[in-house]
């Protein structure tokens, strides 16, 4: 299986990665982003709302690896959204990670305010090759609808929950057909799945966790996959997943699994 994905404008990005959030002690997510490098993870997933850019950016430091090597994300918060606040809510984030670009900058949720001007700020650091992509996070179609009314940029990535029991395949398939690489965040569901019937029967016949099943049938669906976690032990779990692959049947059965379930917010209330 591939690792990587091509985004629209050329640029790779990792196909699994690790997703940062909040930090519960001093330097855990500086360790976690260490530990997932020297596992080989090259895709780190932050924003500023969750205030760990710091570490993350430290981690990288730790991990000896060239710039280019790590495909890094940042995305801009509701109360920064607005052109000039935009701008520099970027400003911050670059100096908070320590390096002088991002790879992929987030418009991080469609708030009502100032999200044309956000995304104009947007198109100018890609316009001012600060950024090496752009994109949005929690959209669906009516939001990129509204999106493409005014961009003069097609955005390069969507980021919004996914998982069997929130699959949307009417989201993923309006972004591929728009050109635009669905990426998921929360594939693990918080562990609120962990012993569903089907997916342990599924885990057991590959001698998996139900937590590495999840993750292998995002990335067989090609949606960039970025599970959380600080752990070690399950940080390098949900890295290894490149040795085995589920069935079309057993693709079918977990599609079969939706039941709505959310860990944040639905983005149709943002409407």
């Amino acid at each position: 299986m591939k690792t990587n994905v091509l985004l629209n404008n050329g640029v790779k990005m990792p196909l699994l990665g690790l997703g940062i959030y909040a930090p519960g002690e001093k330097n855990e997510v500086r360790n976690a982003v260490s530990h997932a490098l020297e596992l080989g993870y090259r895709l780190l997933d932050t924003a500023s709302i969750y205030q760990n850019e710091e570490e993350v950016g430290q981690g990288f430091k730790d991990s000896g690896l060239a710039r280019e090597k790590v495909f890094i994300t940042s995305k801009v918060w509701r109360d920064e959204q607005g052109y000039v606040q935009t701008l520099r809510a970027y400003d911050k984030s670059l100096k908070r990670l320590q390096t002088d670009y991002i790879d992929l900058y987030l418009i991080h949720w469609p708030v009502r305010t100032g999200l044309k001007e956000t995304w104009q700020a947007l198109e100018q650091l890609y316009e001012e090759k600060r950024v090496k992509a752009i994109g949005v996070s929690n959209y669906y179609e009516p939001h990129l609808k509204e999106l493409f009314e005014y961009a003069n940029v097609i955005p390069a990535v969507n980021q919004f929950e996914f998982s069997p029991f929130l699959y949307l395949p009417n989201v993923v398939n309006f972004c591929i057909d728009h050109k635009i690489q669905p990426e998921g965040y929360a594939p693990l569901v918080r562990g609120e799945k962990a012993q569903h019937p089907v997916l342990v029967d599924i885990a057991e016949k590959h001698r998996k966790s139900t937590y590495q099943v999840l993750i292998r049938w995002s990335m067989q669906h090609n949606v960039v996959t970025i599970p959380k976690s600080v752990n070690p032990d399950r940080i390098k779990a949900n890295f290894d997943v490149w040795d085995f692959q589920l069935s079309p049947m057993e693709m079918d059965s977990l599609d079969q699994l939706h039941d709505g379930t959310r860990v944040a917010d639905d983005p149709m209330t943002y409407l």
